[in-house]
């Protein structure tokens, strides 16, 4: 075993784990999960049998990844958010078949105890406020908050609000990385340095 898992964690067999991961208290891990190298489960997390957790994310305590969930590299989930895969529930109606994917895409974070209803892509590097609930698709490096959330920035990969309007034309620099990200409509790129 290349990886560290507590006493009390369950990983059923056939779960995939890579390297330098770590498995904390509680955890239970199905066993059609594939999960990448130095991901960090806190306390009491859950994860489904059709899902993909990439290298180098981290989800914290009390957070249940449900199956049709796919998190691509380096993703951060803050403590009890919570995911869907059912649009639209009901207890006396069977709707396995019916499960929506979500995709939550490199280096976004997801804040404490937001909600991602089931069927959405949150883009590249993309911050989720705390408490906020989203329902539709949220674009590459946007700061949503609020319920429903609503787009208030842009936040660059270094994890820092950027200067910019909400669309238009402009650019910006990050103040720690020196990188520089360019608005173009309603669509922020960094720049590549040549």
């Amino acid at each position: 075993m290349n990886y560290y898992q507590h006493p009390s964690a369950i990983i059923d067999d056939g779960a995939q784990i890579g390297e330098q991961s770590r498995i904390w208290h509680f955890v239970h891990v199905c066993g059609g999960a594939r999960i990448g190298r130095g991901v960090s489960l806190g306390q009491n997390v859950f994860v489904g049998n059709k899902v993909v957790i990439g290298d180098h994310c981290k989800i914290q305590n009390n957070v249940s990844v449900y199956d049709n969930v796919t998190l691509e590299e380096g993703v951060f989930c803050g403590p009890s958010m919570v995911f869907t895969n059912v649009y639209n529930p009901r207890s006396l109606i069977e709707r396995k078949n019916e499960y929506r994917d979500t995709l939550i895409k490199k280096g976004a974070t997801l804040g404490a105890n937001c909600t991602i209803v089931c069927g959405v892509t949150i883009g590249d590097y993309a911050f989720v406020g705390a408490g906020a609930v989203i329902n539709r698709d949220v674009p590459a490096y946007a700061l949503m908050v609020g319920v429903p959330a609503r787009q208030i920035g842009w936040m660059s990969e270094f994890g820092e609000q950027l200067d910019l309007p909400l669309s238009g034309e402009g650019s910006a620099p990050c103040a720690h990385s020196g990188a520089t990200y360019v608005l173009s409509g309603n669509v922020l790129k960094k720049e590549n340095k040549q």
